[in-house]
């Protein structure tokens, strides 16, 4: 029978998904007739979207919604004997139901429901309330807020929720400062810690996390004299956090930084299509041979980097990790000035690579190992053409690197020290999962010393 149906089921939803708003609220009444209550909602509503002046639907919409009602009063009734917390979420779930119900229509209650709803709200709000104020007193702030937020979901205004809430917020609060790191280039210290401060700033913000709190660099900076900078001790930044009014402090050491550099000579005649005309005065195109000499330079960095999350109070490592990242730069540059169109060069013609494919495999090899996987000869034409410079490196370009392009027509490379910032100064990503995960546990549960429990 089964097997009989299912060729005609995609055409059955079709025509229901088709039927006008009439008879999808005869298909309603008749779900709700069969004890579908969920399956007549439904349809009704989907009728009233096509139809929203359908008195029909509206009836039907009236009743279904109505038959939803009692039935969730009836599953909320008998939770609640066994789970009162889980029948009180329940409780909510109705209420959110019948409040987008309402463009359709007005769903009831039973008359008895107002006071099951009360009871259930007050016991869900009272339960939450003491488990909060028993972690504020244990000294587990942002557990506490999280527990005042359920009370606040139940009843609003339930005792003095407002006041406890907003205190445990407070308490709660991780605020983290961010020295310079140790190293031997300083300003490549101060650089990357201010660059990973300003992004987690920008990053870590609620919803994403609710209690830390990234301290601007005036805080820091008002604390900190000139010989520390570079020069940043685990113990001095552990002070500095503590005069900047931070709970953490994020501090690093950079490694230094290995480079090598490799040339890449690309020499060989490319082709130049040319059109001409004959002594008819036909277009007549060709290529010709043009000599070309490209230069390349890659120069890729290495380097070790290490990060501690500290409690300013006790000097405990939270977080730490060791680091170590690549990066590389190439450069290209080419003496050869194009004349024409662009589009009408090649490295090798159709012609050359179904004559000679070995010669045209050869010379594509070459072009990639000098200029790169993904650089054209149409680039660096292009780049040549449009070039107004000398090709030597400004800092300036220093933003295309960290975005990670791999072509930029010029002659001299970013120092090793550029490209260490250009790679370390996306790698704070570690970082962001390591707050991420203190973001909501208690220093009482991270096993650090606190302050003697709150007095309410």
């Amino acid at each position: 029978m089964l097997r009989r149906l299912a060729p005609v089921l995609p055409a059955l939803l079709l025509v229901i998904g088709c039927a006008g708003p009439s008879k999808l609220a005869q298909k309603s009444e008749e779900n709700l007739a069969a004890g579908e209550n969920g399956r007549a909602w439904q349809l009704a509503i989907r009728a009233l979207d096509k139809d929203p002046g359908n008195a029909r639907a509206r009836e039907a919409a009236t009743a279904a919604g109505n038959a939803l009602a009692r039935d969730w009063e009836n599953r909320i009734t008998a939770l609640a004997t066994s789970d009162s917390l889980a029948a009180a979420e329940q409780v909510l779930d109705l209420t959110v139901f019948r409040a987008r119900a309402v463009r359709y229509a007005a769903v009831t209650v039973s008359p008895e429901w107002a006071g099951t709803e009360r009871a259930l709200r007050n016991t869900a709000a009272r339960t939450y309330y003491q488990h909060a104020v028993a972690d504020l007193g244990s000294r587990r702030p942002k557990k506490a807020f999280l527990g005042f937020e359920d009370v606040q979901r139940f009843i609003p205004d339930y005792r003095d929720v407002a006041k406890l809430s907003d205190r445990a917020y407070q308490k709660g609060l991780m605020r983290i400062a961010f020295v310079p790191f140790a190293g031997g280039n300083p300003t490549l210290c101060r650089d990357v810690a201010a660059s990973w401060r300003d992004d987690l700033a920008q990053r870590m913000v609620p919803p994403d996390v609710q209690f830390t709190r990234i301290l601007g660099s005036a805080e820091v900076e008002q604390q900190m004299n000139v010989s520390q900078l570079g020069r940043m001790s685990r113990d001095d930044a552990v002070k500095l956090g503590l005069q900047a009014g931070a709970d953490r402090v994020v501090w690093g050491s950079i490694g230094g930084v290995d480079s090598q550099t490799r040339l890449h000579l690309f020499t060989d005649i490319i082709a130049r299509r040319i059109t001409e005309k004959d002594e008819n005065g036909n277009d007549v195109t060709r290529w010709v041979g043009v000599p070309i000499e490209v230069v390349s330079r890659v120069r890729t960095v290495l380097v070790n980097f290490d990060y501690e999350v500290i409690a300013t109070r006790n000097g405990a490592t939270l977080a730490h990790q060791h680091l170590q990242r690549a990066n590389s730069a190439r450069v290209v540059w080419t003496s050869y000035t194009p004349e024409g169109d662009l589009d009408g060069y090649a490295l090798v013609t159709e012609a050359v690579r179904a004559a000679h494919p070995d010669r045209a495999r050869d010379v594509e090899s070459r072009w990639k190992e000098a200029c790169g996987e993904n650089t054209t000869l149409h680039q660096v034409l292009e780049a040549r053409r449009t070039t107004r410079n000398d090709g030597h490196y400004d800092r300036d370009a220093l933003p295309r690197f960290i975005a990670g392009a791999t072509f930029v027509f010029l002659q001299d490379l970013p120092p090793a020290e550029d490209l260490a910032y250009a790679t370390l100064v996306r790698g704070s990503g570690p970082l962001h999962d390591d707050l991420a995960r203190l973001d909501g546990v208690d220093d009482v549960d991270l096993g650090l010393a606190v302050a003697k429990p709150d007095d309410h």
